[in-house]
């Protein structure tokens, strides 16, 4: 029987005990004297939000499945707990043994989001693990990062050995067995570095050398050692139905952020969102085959107990076999007590058509994104949405019974004016409008409540917008208060409501998704001055990173507001993520000229996603 890292007495003085405890309904347990790889996977968050994150459960049962590797989680501990491990002297652990993470062979960190950074430095320092590479000894874990943030990994470069670029499915086999053969051989812990760095999608920073301009751009990034690659290709997994899935998902004792089954029926997007990443680096889109879906869903419900089974994607509504799917879903498990979620749809009869059958339309509200308020600007970030379909689906879900609308937009966008920022509350007061208009007073569920919110826009790494300026907080500010003005002068304001993010927390984003490695000191001085759970507003101190940036001596502007030349070497150059930088190039033209792009079904556009050879680049062309 195992023995608990923590006592009774520690587990009882803090919020959520269960979050420490692991042990739960298919947690995979194994002798771990019986294998040959311990890998520690950690979601650098709370428990609740990683046991959320759908591809950590996938490479946990991936990595299980193998008899010589055994994957155990660990998550970031919340504050109160952290405060007793560090006064009490305990290390991190993992949830699955509790033995202590320094002990494995490998710490994978999956890199969602740019504000969980601090929380990376804070599970290598419970670890006990050195928070830089180039102090870790032979005993010490091989630290790996993976996920969307991997496609800018220079400002964490200090912090890590190793970087996967890509889907997680397709290398690590490879990365495993190297692994066992280096230390069959008695290679010792830089032998395995070094050997890694030259596997397809394996980014090693100890083997590159960065040189800096006068004006701190890049001059040059180059592998300092023979044998090293230039460049890192991104690796995909070309044949989905080729891909492990998940059979038994882990429950967890509390409720989690996603306290349900969860189907990715595709991956990818062909819709050309200018300033989305993921639409950007997922690409080309592949889908998932019917059967296998049928297979993968029957199976995680039956072994799982869950009530709620909801489809994954970037973009549901492209799924060639949607309606037989929701067909099947509706059939099988419908009248067995399992709600069925259809997030990312676009709102259409069919759509309204599905979700009449799986949802109580008195209680839920539907979901547009126009993501800007004038269709010039709309235009600009290739939206592909026009005010007429956002109306036209806004009056069928009203016809429909639905009386409550979310609409969701982004300031601060290249080209964005006054005119496109107080379109937001037009466009909210027409939806408003339509309601009072088209449905007469006796067949109205109440009064339409219209609630739009605004994010502030962060260009990414891999986007036509990675040369785009930002704007500052104050700018963000007064764009949000034009927005927030405009609303008041609206006929039906009492049925509308708009919410904005917090703009100081935007800014930082900015600097740590577009940063290079001298970045890293940054978040190394605000990790010692108290950041963490950044992401968390209750927790989020913008005065600890202004001070860390002060002391470093690093400009945020230079990151943030600085006009960038099309011919500047970024940081994440050296990675090849499909999407070629002349593709990218003429998206930004195009954005600048508010020039719409076909979706990759309508034409081909040449991003550069051909290379490998499968998804939507050759449907129909055999």
């Amino acid at each position: 029987m195992r023995k608990l890292a923590l006592s009774d007495e520690i587990l009882l003085s803090v919020q959520q005990p269960a979050r420490y405890l692991g042990n739960e309904m298919n947690a995979v347990m194994k002798d771990p004297d019986s294998v040959d790889i311990r890998f520690a996977m950690c979601f650098p968050d709370v428990y609740e939000i990683g046991m959320s994150h759908l591809g950590m459960q996938i490479l946990y049962a991936m990595f299980n499945k193998r008899d010589d590797v055994y994957c155990e989680r660990v998550f970031s501990p919340w504050p109160d707990m952290d405060e007793v491990m560090r006064k009490e002297h305990i290390h991190l652990f993992a949830l699955e043994s509790q033995d202590p993470i320094h002990e494995f062979d490998f710490l994978g960190f999956t890199l969602q989001y740019e504000m969980c950074y601090t929380n990376i430095l804070q599970v290598l320092d419970l670890s006990g693990i050195p928070l830089h590479a180039e102090d870790r000894k032979e005993n010490d874990p091989i630290v790996i990062g993976g996920g969307p943030c991997a496609y800018n990994p220079e400002p964490l470069a200090p912090f890590f050995d190793l970087f996967y670029i890509g889907e997680g499915e397709v290398q690590y086999d490879a990365l495993f067995d190297l692994y066992k053969e280096i230390r069959r051989n008695g290679g010792n812990r830089n032998d395995i570095i070094e050997a890694a760095a030259k596997l397809p999608g394996i980014y090693a920073p100890a083997f590159y050398d960065v040189t800096y301009k006068e004006d701190g751009t890049i001059e040059s990034f180059k592998p300092n050692t023979p044998g090293i690659p230039e460049k890192i290709t991104k690796q995909i997994v070309v044949n989905m139905d080729d891909a492990p899935y998940i059979e038994k998902p882990v429950v967890p004792f509390i409720k989690v952020t996603q306290d349900r089954v969860v189907l990715e029926i595709q991956r990818g997007c062909i819709r050309g969102c200018r300033f989305c990443q993921a639409g950007n680096v997922y690409r080309p889109l592949r889908e998932h085959s019917l059967e296998y879906l049928k297979h993968y869903a029957y199976e995680m419900l039956k072994n799982t107990g869950h009530e709620e089974i909801t489809l994954s994607s970037l973009s549901s509504s492209d799924y060639s076999h949607l309606k037989e799917l929701v067909n099947f879903l509706i059939d099988e498990f419908h009248g067995k007590g399992v709600n069925i979620s259809l997030p990312s749809l676009r709102i259409d009869a069919f759509s309204l058509d599905v979700m009449s059958k799986v949802q109580d339309v008195k209680k839920s509200s539907l979901t547009f994104a126009p993501e800007a308020g004038s269709q010039k600007q709309r235009d600009v970030i290739n939206k592909g949405l026009t005010e007429e379909i956002i109306l036209k689906g806004a009056s069928e879900a009203f016809h429909g019974g639905w009386n409550r609308v979310k609409l969701y937009f982004m300031l601060g966008q290249p080209t964005e004016t006054v005119e496109d920022m107080e379109g937001i509350a037009l466009l909210s007061e027409k939806v408003a409008e339509l309601y009072y208009d088209e449905i007469p007073k006796d067949q109205r569920n109440g009064k339409v409540q219209v609630v739009a919110s605004s994010s502030f826009f962060v260009p990414k790494p891999f986007t036509p917008f990675q040369w785009a300026k930002m704007c500052t907080k104050d700018e963000f500010l007064e764009r949000a208060y034009i927005v927030k003005h405009k609303f008041r002068e609206m006929l039906n304001f009492k049925s509308l409501k708009y919410n904005y993010h917090e703009a100081d927390l935007t800014v930082l984003e900015g600097v740590l998704a577009r940063g290079d490695r001298k970045v890293a000191s940054v978040i190394e001085e605000a990790y010692h001055k108290g950041a963490l759970f950044d992401s968390w507003s209750e927790y989020f101190r913008n005065e600890i990173w202004m001070e860390a940036f002060e002391t470093c001596g690093v400009d945020v502007d230079f990151y943030t507001t600085r006009e960038r030349s099309l011919d500047e070497v970024f940081p994440w150059d050296f990675i090849d993520a499909g999407v070629t930088k002349e593709f990218l190039k003429r998206e930004w033209k195009n954005a600048m000229d508010a020039k719409v792009t076909p979706n990759c079904r309508e034409r081909c556009s040449g991003c550069g996603a051909r290379v490998f050879e499968g998804g939507v680049c050759f449907e129909n062309k055999n």
